[in-house]
């Protein structure tokens, strides 16, 4: 494929582009470009090369392959400014070398090539190289696209909102909302966020039970008439978990969904987005006529699901009912609870078949905390206090701490 045929085509997006100073000698790298992006590549000279990967064009580039054989040695300053150049400009990089010696790959991949590759290609080598290349992506697109702080709430507050919706019963999403919101408060030393967690399962809702809290009476008479309910009203009915976490939690009688309105739920949520830098939102597993509203406040919309059959099929459900609707489903980030382990090739393999047949993306992986989620739900702490080491406390972090980290850059970008 040409250059100018790949790079100035409007008729495909280019996603990636090969780099050598002659394709043609690497055969087997134009078969599987062609096989993992289709007409989708061009291919480009060291020296056109250099000058593409500083245009805007260039961003849009999943990766670039840069090819080298023994002959390329002589020129390997040519070769280290462009996987440099490469890295300045954003690029991801992946390094295919055939007969170079250990020391100049050494030398090439310390200034930054992302993945490299033997030539002759073994079979799926370059999709492997590529798929971790997406996912690392992915994890990064993570923590810009559910933290985007660009959509901002009714009243322009500067509260973000992060709410987690169990597409099925008992697939975690209340202990992922306690965790999350604990991670939260904790993921700056120097000044701890504000943060709330509100449960609106106003009918079996157990963050209160996570975190020992009691269940006021305060709450129902703030729900029955949210249209008067003012600042002082809606900090009273709170109740605070270690003097740091704020909670409004579920009333103490089963009320009905619909007892509180879309527009209730707009102004509480205005309200919260107005005292505290995070609100925390657990939903009810059931679809309700206020689920619009919370979807289209949150900048970070966490739909949790288990590799089973019941969250495929309600997954399903709803996305179909999202769509029929003309709502924003792209919104719903999915998170897989108790996710097959590092070495479970089986279970990968059924997540993946899993995401492919809904047509979404499972954008997190939790692992399975084991017994010490649940004695800690029992005992009402965080696992950060009851089993810090635990792997789905880590994780659990991790995902905090990038919703922070990107709000604070937000931040300061916004006041320059």
């Amino acid at each position: 494929m040409s250059s100018n045929a790949a790079l100035q085509a409007d008729s495909a997006p280019i996603l990636a582009c090969t780099v050598a100073r002659d394709v043609q000698k690497f055969d087997l790298l134009i078969e599987d470009m062609e096989a993992e992006l289709g007409e989708a590549w061009g291919d480009l000279s060291f020296e056109d090369a250099r000058v593409f990967f500083t245009q805007p064009e260039a961003k849009y580039l999943e990766f670039v392959a840069i090819a080298i054989d023994e002959e390329d040695e002589a020129n390997l300053a040519v070769v280290a400014d462009l996987i440099e150049t490469a890295n300045s400009n954003g690029l991801k990089v992946v390094l295919i070398a055939e007969n170079v010696s250990p020391i100049a790959l050494h030398q090439l991949l310390k200034l930054g090539a992302r993945e490299f590759c033997p030539y002759p290609l073994p079979e799926g080598t370059l999709h492997d190289a590529i798929e971790r290349i997406r996912q690392a992506g992915m994890a990064a697109e993570m923590a810009n696209a559910n933290t985007n702080l660009a959509h901002p709430s009714r009243t322009n507050r500067n509260g973000v909102i992060v709410t987690v919706h169990g597409l099925a019963g008992g697939v975690g999403a209340t202990t992922l909302a306690t965790n999350i919101a604990w991670e939260l408060i904790n993921s700056d030393k120097k000044k701890s966020p504000r943060v709330l967690i509100l449960d609106l399962d106003l009918q079996f809702g157990s963050v209160s039970t996570y975190l020992d809290l009691p269940r006021r009476e305060a709450v129902y008479e703030l729900l029955s008439d949210i249209g008067s309910m003012d600042n002082e009203a809606f900090m009273q009915s709170l109740v605070t978990h270690n003097e740091k976490l704020h909670v409004l939690t579920a009333p103490s009688d089963i009320l009905p969904l619909d007892f509180i309105t879309p527009d209730d739920v707009g102004k509480l949520l205005d309200i919260a987005t107005s005292h505290f830098d995070y609100v925390v939102v657990d939903m009810p597993t059931t679809v309700v006529n206020w689920t619009e509203t919370v979807l289209g406040e949150s900048h970070v919309y966490l739909a949790m699901l288990e590799l089973d059959m019941r969250s495929a099929q309600n997954t399903l459900r709803m996305v179909r009912a999202l769509k029929s609707e003309d709502l924003p489903h792209e919104k719903m980030r999915y998170v897989l609870n108790r996710s097959p382990k590092f070495t479970d090739m089986s279970g990968k393999s059924r997540v993946k078949r899993m995401a492919e047949s809904l047509d979404i993306e499972i954008e997190i992986m939790m692992p399975d905390g084991g017994k010490q989620v649940l004695q800690s739900c029992d005992h009402g702490m965080p696992l950060a206090e009851s089993a810090a080491k635990n792997p789905l406390r880590k994780e659990i972090q991790k995902l905090a701490l990038s919703i922070h980290q990107h709000n604070v850059d937000q931040a300061a970008v916004e006041a320059d």
